[in-house]
């Protein structure tokens, strides 16, 4: 099985089929610290990405937002001092899909500085 790290986005349309129970389980053995959360009946990637100060924090965010708009898929950035949460989710279909692992997995190669 391919890392994750090594693959880029897909488009996604509208029907694509979400990810499964078997696919998730496989994907998150990679993100060890990416957590499952549910809101607004929607499924998401998350994590917190803990930070110095607001300024490290802002910049991350940044880093993100130019890897995000470079792979044409978009998270959910929320900033405050010290922390950035990142979540990943693929809106068209409501849910998770291969795109949001792969993203999350290079958001986590951006935090190590690579």
């Amino acid at each position: 099985m391919p890392e994750l790290i090594h693959e880029t986005c897909i488009p996604c349309r509208n029907g694509a089929a979400p990810a499964s129970a078997a696919e998730i389980t496989v994907w998150l053995a990679q993100l060890p610290e990416w957590l499952i959360v549910t809101r607004d009946a929607v499924p998401r990637l998350s994590r917190s990405f803990r930070c110095k100060n607001f300024r490290e924090a802002l910049d991350f965010t940044n880093r993100v937002g130019a890897m995000a708009e470079a792979e044409r898929h978009h998270p959910e950035l929320l900033t405050a001092w010290g922390e950035v949460r990142v979540s990943w989710w693929t809106h068209k279909i409501g849910g998770l899909h291969r795109n949001d692992f792969v993203m999350a997995a290079k958001t986590d190669r951006l935090c190590a500085g690579d």
